[in-house]
């Protein structure tokens, strides 16, 4: 476990990168005596670089693990709470430590300024995912080829392969774990680039294999699991036990949008872990992994705001933006978007 100073050393160095200064206002969203260790050493690090502090710590009336937050996706108590989003809105960066982006509440904030950070991983994993330029460089050039490419096609041994297909509507996202510009939100610890398909622009087939990961059940797959997709709706779902399992899991939301195909990409953290650490961050983020994903899409524009959202990362897939290969069996190819010596 961390001790306070160094906990405050860490925070104070990532509020630095992003760009923190005199005379800003941090606010730092906390529920109940949910990481209020974090809420603490993030409000000593932003008077540490001459930042007024704003503690904003709602009453808990359930379980306040991120993990469990996570579950009932883009829902929070901001949107019972007018006095807590006036003092979020009115700062100029936010410290979310609630789990309140992906959900109307954080597009409200960020649309009236702040920039707003999510942390609500483990302190070893904050530390051993600290971001870098290298990161920030690679991910955002693997934004900048998302954003102009009309089809993204992925395969695997086992069959996979489907396409999807952008028309502009919806805005790609990236993860490298800091902010620094008004309005722009990230993650920290993350490392990726996502997109929508235009609105029933994906079509094919997804076969994940043993040892891929179930996010947020936190599970590696025992078995393949098949989903077939048409129309970008997630119509069949094949397989054994684990298949049946995430039938009837997806089912209980009662909410047939938990079905639709949400957003494609890939992960750029050279220090991500294939792992079931924390809420998942490494395996999300796990270089040259391809992250397929159903249910919600309002982080990128869209309307789908269903609380089932499934993350699915997958290793050893190729994939092509438009007609040139930018991943082979999970190591990417382009030098713009490889990490050194990889």
């Amino acid at each position: 476990m961390a001790s306070r100073k160094e906990m405050v050393e860490l925070f104070t160095r990532e509020l630095a990168l992003c760009k923190v200064r005199k005379g800003e206002t941090v606010a730092v969203l906390s529920l109940g005596d949910s990481l209020r260790d974090y809420a603490r050493a993030f409000l000593a690090a932003a008077k540490t670089l001459g930042a007024k502090a704003v503690d904003v710590n709602l009453p808990a009336t359930r379980s306040t693990s991120a993990g469990d937050r996570l579950k009932d996706f883009g829902k929070n108590p901001l949107a019972d709470n007018p006095k807590a989003m006036a003092k979020l809105k009115a700062a100029d960066m936010v410290v979310d430590l609630l789990v309140a982006s992906f959900s109307a509440q954080e597009l409200e904030i960020r649309a009236a300024g702040p920039r707003m950070l999510l942390v609500c991983e483990d302190y070893d994993t904050l530390k051993r995912l600290f971001p870098t330029p290298e990161l920030r460089a690679r991910t955002e050039a693997a934004l900048a080829r998302l954003r102009k490419a009309r089809k993204f096609r992925f395969t695997n041994l086992l069959g996979t392969d489907v396409t999807y297909e952008f028309d502009g509507n919806y805005r790609p996202l990236m993860e490298y774990g800091y902010v620094a510009e008004p309005g722009r939100w990230d993650h920290w610890p993350a490392g990726l680039v996502a997109n929508c398909a235009r609105d029933g622009g994906v079509n094919g087939r997804v076969v994940m294999n043993e040892g891929d990961i179930v996010y947020p059940r936190m599970q590696f797959l025992t078995e393949p699991i098949e989903f077939l997709v048409e129309s970008g709706e997630v119509t069949r779902i094949k397989g054994g036990k684990e298949a049946d399992d995430l039938r009837r899991w997806m089912d209980g939301y009662k909410d047939s949008r938990a079905y639709a195909v949400s957003h494609i990409g890939w992960g750029t953290h050279t220090g991500a872990e294939w792992s079931l650490k924390g809420i998942g961050m490494d395996g999300r983020s796990y270089y040259g992994n391809i992250l397929f994903s159903l249910g919600p899409n309002v982080e990128f524009g869209g309307r789908n705001d269903t609380p089932c959202h499934l993350d699915l990362p997958m290793r050893g897939c190729s994939a092509w933006l438009d007609d040139e290969r930018i991943i082979a069996n999970g190591r990417l190819l382009p030098d713009d978007l490889r990490a050194a010596g990889l």
